[in-house]
């Protein structure tokens, strides 16, 4: 029997490990292998540099982030296994997690499997991912790699919009790719991008291609009413089409919204099951960043050890 299983392996479920490791709960922690197809250390694994957590002035790897995390996480007493949890039994407590050919009896839960990125299956997605290719521009457009370049930003919604304001701070030119011949976004975001002069929109097109040796070098993209296809120099590419909540193997259990994300009592972690709590982008599609999910995952640990203490 356990006291606490954390479920996930980014910031949110190691600063819950690390808090819930110095309350002497003995959390055990699966980290996944290759879970929703991103290595140990979710998000942040698939980031070069991190210049936007604090503590690291002249920034940090992502991979090497989120080995510093694990290393503390076992630090303070997590047991870690590099094992995907396929699902739950939430019915009655102690829940039940199965991983593997492993059953778990366990009195809390933390879930911290966060969201994945949707991106396109272009040729280029593959070999220049990270190499000039993001989905998230707060995160990475101030790299070095991104300064005054043409940049384009795959999206019509507000999201799409706001990493197109966000990225003309740094880039010479940024360059909106919309599928269609309207934005989804607000009338609000609509109007800030169209009256913005270093913004354009290219409506009625999609991407083809992504092209490079080493870096993002020009995007290969189609107008899907004429079918011309263009190939224009870019420096760097942005997917803002929304992400995955990685939530099927709760099985409706736990309550979700329409798109997928974990349900939590407001100013809480706590889900609709006592005893079960969800920290990290698996219940977050507003920030998405390393230091807000840290922030909830400290709130989780608090907050089960408050739960196993009644």
């Amino acid at each position: 029997m356990r006291n606490v299983v954390i479920i996930g392996s980014g910031p949110a479920a190691h600063t819950a490990a690390i808090y819930t490791g110095r309350a002497n709960l003995e959390p055990l922690m699966f980290e996944g292998l290759m879970a929703a197809g991103v290595a140990a250390g979710g998000q942040l694994t698939t980031t070069t540099d991190v210049e936007n957590y604090p503590g690291f002035p002249k920034g940090i790897g992502g991979p090497e982030l989120m080995d510093l995390m694990r290393e503390q996480s076992t630090n303070c007493g997590a047991e870690i296994k590099t094992v995907t949890v396929d699902k739950l039994d939430l019915s009655s407590n102690p829940f039940k997690v199965f991983a593997g050919s492993e059953e778990i009896e366990t009195k809390a839960i933390i879930l911290a499997t966060g969201a994945t990125a949707k991106r396109l299956d272009v040729p280029g997605d593959k070999t220049l991912w990270q190499k000039g290719i993001s989905a998230c521009a707060v995160c990475d457009g101030a790299l070095p790699i991104f300064r005054n370049q043409p940049l384009f930003v795959v999206g019509g919604g507000d999201t799409a919009c706001e990493e197109a304001t966000f990225l003309t701070k740094f880039a010479s030119k940024v360059t909106m790719l919309v599928r269609r011949d309207v934005l989804r976004a607000s009338k609000t975001m609509q109007k800030r991008v169209i009256d913005n002069a270093k913004i354009e929109i290219m409506w009625n097109t999609e991407l083809v291609d992504v092209l490079g040796e080493n870096k993002v070098e020009q995007v290969k993209v189609i107008n899907n009413k004429n079918n011309e296809e263009i190939l224009l120099d870019s420096g760097g590419l942005f997917y803002a089409i929304g992400h995955t909540p990685n939530t099927t193997f709760l099985d409706g259990q736990i309550k979700l919204d329409e798109t997928g994300y974990v349900l939590t009592e407001a100013g809480t972690t706590k889900t609709n099951v006592p005893g079960v709590f969800a920290a990290g982008d698996v219940q977050d599609k507003v920030y998405r960043q390393a230091v807000t999910a840290a922030g909830s995952g400290c709130m989780a640990a608090l907050e089960a050890e408050a739960y196993l203490n009644e």
